[in-house]
């Protein structure tokens, strides 16, 4: 194994052992991130109950404390959150590129202080990810933006309900369009918008604030703007990512894992796809537990989509479990055009792993015939073998720690930051369900000498 200085925490994972035990379901990172972003909403406090103590939060009250946000977490879990007034109107640089809340900042601000300027937005290096949709919702709704070099800057006079189609249904577009539009004077229509159960979860955040949302067949969405939200109190729903996540584990590693708080209606197409490949769910009043249903698992073809689709998300720990099954398993990525650049790590553990251009499916795809690596072939079932790699995005982290846990001998994962940016208490859930690893702690460099230092200057 290749060996270097260790300069950020990282885990040693000895592999190859079952994973058995039971994990308690944190509240979706996508919903909650987004609820907070609503309580700017209304000048009263709101309350979030189950959210996950994980750095993506920390990042985002640290945001929201620029504008004028205070909170206080009245327990582990449990959140306070308040905006009397709106002390800033502009967000810090130092979130530029982090994640992609600044965009979602700017309709709630724009409510309370008509002008508002947002650092470049970032996330997962997971492909290009453009604002087009997020600008042209605002700009229908009475916005005026202009790009500078730090950013996003816009203006309003007063933001009007407008009837916007989307050419995709966006997330991250949809979820700007509600919290923009609940405030609006008038009515906005939303065609072709996405349905995912964390967008649905906002939904009902914003309608328990006062707000006149319908949900209508055919991706439609109805907002009646109101004159003023209230303060809430909400519980957030659990995070199926994370509740495939465990899923997976279980099944690749041929163990047993009880995931309490989950719910199988967000899981369904997971769980189509866990029981095609070999894998078993068993629904409890508690929550859900897998395992293997038969000790050879075989070959799945599988395509992401939006919701009701196989979510994107799910993906990476999914591809992993795949290297386990017997013949050849299809991925074809239809969210995001650039989602498989974290299979290159996977084949120096030993998997087998064609990534190509081509749509490995059926369903209708934006990024047919553009060259965009977004399907993958997964040859096996191969062994996989410890050996040293490097986190490189929030979901590929999981992926990597699963790796090295189903992988015989040792390994080393680095870059661990980005996975705990989206699972809470992780390292108490491995070690709940037995996974054995250790944590090894970044060396303190020695100070350099005061020649030293007019040394480097010179």
């Amino acid at each position: 194994m290749d060996t270097a200085p260790v300069t950020e925490r990282q885990y040693k994972i000895e592999g190859g052992l079952p994973l058995v035990g039971q994990v308690t379901v944190a509240a979706a990172k996508n919903a909650i991130g987004k609820q907070l972003v609503a309580s700017l909403l209304t000048t009263e406090p709101c309350v979030f109950v189950g959210v996950p103590r994980i750095t993506e939060i920390d990042a985002i009250l640290a945001m929201l404390a620029d504008v004028g946000t205070t909170h206080v977490w009245l327990d582990r879990s449990t959140l306070w959150v308040h905006t009397p007034e709106i002390r800033s109107t502009a967000v810090g640089q130092r979130y530029s590129g982090f994640n992609r809340i600044p965009i979602l900042l700017l309709g709630p601000l724009l409510h309370r202080a008509r002008c508002v300027s947002v650092p470049l937005v970032g996330g997962c290096r997971i492909g290009p990810r453009p604002v087009d949709f997020h600008l042209a919702i605002l700009r229908a709704m009475g916005a005026q933006i202009e790009q500078t070099d730090e950013g996003l800057r816009a203006t309003c006079a007063r933001l009007r309900g407008a009837t916007v189609r989307l050419p995709y249904p966006s997330v991250g577009a949809t979820e700007n369009a509600l919290l923009t539009a609940v405030l609006a004077v008038g009515r906005t229509t939303l065609e072709n918008a996405a349905l995912e159960p964390e967008v649905l979860d906002t939904i009902h955040f914003l309608v328990t604030m006062g707000a006149k949302i319908e949900v209508r067949e055919g991706r439609r969405i109805i907002i009646d703007g109101v004159a003023r939200l209230h303060g809430a109190r909400h519980v957030p729903i659990g995070d199926r990512i994370e509740v495939a996540s465990f899923a997976a584990a279980a099944v690749a590693t041929d163990g047993r894992i009880s995931v309490v708080g989950a719910r199988p209606e967000p899981m369904r197409p997971f769980l189509d796809a866990l029981r095609a490949i070999g894998g078993a769910c068993d629904v409890e009043a508690g929550g859900l537990t897998f395992y293997r249903a038969r000790r050879e698992l075989t070959a799945a073809a599988i395509e992401t989509d939006v919701y009701p689709g196989f979510a994107t998300d799910w993906q990476q720990p999914l591809v992993v479990m795949l290297t386990q099954c017997a013949g050849v398993s299809t991925v074809h990525e239809t969210v995001y055009e650039d989602r498989f650049g974290y299979v290159d790590a996977l084949g120096r553990m030993g998997a087998d792993i064609e990534v190509t251009s081509a749509c490995l499916g059926s369903l209708p795809c934006r990024f047919r015939a553009r060259g965009h690596l977004h399907s993958c072939r997964i040859r096996g079932a191969t062994p996989l073998r410890g050996t040293r790699i490097e986190i490189p995005d929030l979901r590929a982290g999981f992926a990597y720690v699963l790796a090295a846990l189903v992988a015989h001998g040792t390994s080393e994962v680095a870059g661990i930051a980005h996975l705990e940016r989206g699972y809470a208490d992780v390292a108490q859930k491995l070690q709940a369900i037995g996974a054995q690893f250790t944590v090894t702690e970044p060396a303190i460099a020695a100070q350099p000498s005061a020649a030293m230092s007019v040394s480097s200057q010179s």
